[in-house]
């Protein structure tokens, strides 16, 4: 999503580095934002003095840029020592992107480094979060179907659910509707030419032919498969249970019941 966002509003001859995208789109968790609100190092600072700065470091992204600025998030819409995670006077709206659990389960696995198991522990755990690093402040999951849910309390208006799948499945319908919902006016070859830039076989080739920054140590590559159905021929009839018994209402509604 953020390829393509890049490539249609930068409209350039040749696809956006996947380098640059975190440039077009910055991250909530990146630490440099909450540094400069609070005028130098976090060190001696607490977890709740640190998160009380969300709303000036949020502040301070949306005015970076004359224009509109996207920000990528991994957080649920909760809040934090009673501050929110998203910060609602800085935000004009949201794009969701939901992923079958069954699949999701597969691809943390190979991001974090850990087994199938244990990804699908993290992703039924209500507690479900990771812990401030050198680069990045703690995010907070909760569960799969927690997520879903705190997302779905956004005011309708303003938000876009996409499934990752209709990206795969239906890309011209999808991304058309993602541009339709941010107002953008450009012409349809236009849009075609960004879906066609931001492929998951173009961010591929390019990660394996250049590395891509934002790829955790655990992990050989961050482009893996991008594939929808994986599961059918990964997970065991003993995890798959696991999942849908955990998320099953969700999965209902979202078509992703086996």
């Amino acid at each position: 999503m953020r390829s393509f966002l890049s490539n249609l509003i930068q409209n350039k001859p040749d696809a956006v580095n996947i380098n640059e995208l975190s440039q077009f789109a910055y991250s909530d968790s990146q630490k440099f934002w909450y540094e400069q609100a609070a005028g130098g190092s976090l060190d001696g600072l607490s977890a709740e003095q640190k998160m009380a700065l969300t709303p000036k470091a949020q502040r301070l992204m949306t005015a970076s840029r004359p224009q509109s600025v996207f920000v990528k998030t991994h957080n649920q819409l909760a809040t934090n020592h009673g501050v929110p995670f998203v910060t609602a006077e800085e935000t004009v709206g949201a794009i969701y992107i939901v992923r079958n659990p069954l699949d999701v389960a597969i691809s943390y696995a190979n991001h974090s480094g850990i087994s199938i198991d244990e990804s699908i522990d993290f992703m039924n755990n209500p507690a479900a979060d990771t812990p401030e690093d050198a680069y990045k402040m703690p995010q907070s999951y909760g569960t799969w179907s927690n997520h879903v849910t705190s997302w779905q309390k956004f005011n309708p208006r303003y938000l876009h659910f996409v499934r990752y799948e209709d990206m795969l499945l239906k890309p011209g319908k999808t991304f058309s509707g993602v541009v339709k919902f941010l107002g953008i006016k450009v012409p349809k070859n236009q849009i075609a030419k960004a879906i066609k830039q931001s492929s998951f076989k173009v961010l591929q080739n390019q990660e394996q032919k250049e590395g891509f920054s934002e790829r955790p140590d655990s992990a050989d590559r961050f482009f893996r498969s991008g594939k929808a159905g994986e599961w059918k021929t990964v997970l065991s009839p003993e995890q798959v249970t696991r999942i849908v018994d955990a998320h099953h209402d969700h999965m209902e509604k979202l078509g992703y019941l086996p």
